[in-house]
């Protein structure tokens, strides 16, 4: 299980996070909604530790505040960060041989399974990752990740410039780790599709935590819906 308690984050002298404290159970899909400012990206760039922090995080007992990135991937987590970050000259193929981690078996994502589930990218594979579409790329770095076989996915706006049909396809990839007792924490905009696919949600305002229930709870507090969600 995943436990943050009073996590704090800045960037130099500007804190962005406030307190945090929260959990999120193996099999579970945590969805972090908010506006534009809120502080999504930021936790999971924080959980990632890739800003300054302040406060505990712990993993399947290991205390990832203290630990390095790498450290922490080496524990079991994945990120898929909102910029993408694919290798733009590695073809498709060799992006995605990056992301896989030195073991005797291929794990539970192996390049065929992600092929299968993303047959745009089985079509690309040869092709360099600089010139794929940026729906194309998100795929990429989405199933990069995955290829590590993680049992924590941090994933920052998935589904963000997405035609429907790959948002179908991202949400069916979310709810196959789920099935596989993966725990996933979606940073997302798009209230409905985090409410489809979210065992809880946390609700962020100006970096602090206004609400942590089910997706039922939220929706039945409108207070919260029109101050910190709704346009």
């Amino acid at each position: 299980m995943l436990q943050v308690t009073a996590l704090e984050a800045f960037y130099d002298k500007s804190q962005v996070l406030f307190g945090l404290d929260f959990s999120a159970a193996p099999g579970e899909i945590l969805a972090v909604l908010g506006r534009n400012g809120s502080g999504r990206s930021t936790l999971a760039k924080a959980l990632m530790g890739l800003v300054q922090t302040r406060g505990v995080v712990q993993w399947k007992g290991h205390a990832l505040h203290k630990l390095q990135p790498f450290e922490r991937a080496h524990t079991g987590l994945g990120y898929v960060a909102e910029s993408r970050d694919v290798f733009p000259s590695l073809t498709v193929h060799q992006n995605l041989l990056l992301g896989q981690k030195r073991r005797t078996s291929p794990g539970r994502w192996p390049l065929d399974t992600l092929y299968e589930m993303f047959p745009q990218l089985q079509a690309r594979q040869h092709t360099p990752a600089g010139v794929l579409s940026g729906g194309e790329q998100q795929m990429l770095a989405l199933c990069r990740t995955l290829a590590g076989d993680p049992d924590l996915l941090l994933v920052d706006e998935p589904t963000e410039g997405l035609a429907p049909m790959l948002v179908e396809q991202v949400a069916a990839c979310l709810r196959t780790l789920r099935a596989q007792g993966c725990t996933v924490i979606l940073m997302e905009q798009k209230l409905t599709l985090a409410l489809d696919l979210a065992d809880r949600c946390l609700v962020l305002g100006h970096g602090r935590v206004v609400l942590d229930g089910t997706p039922a709870a939220l929706q039945a507090n409108a207070a919260v819906r029109r101050e910190w969600l709704e346009v």
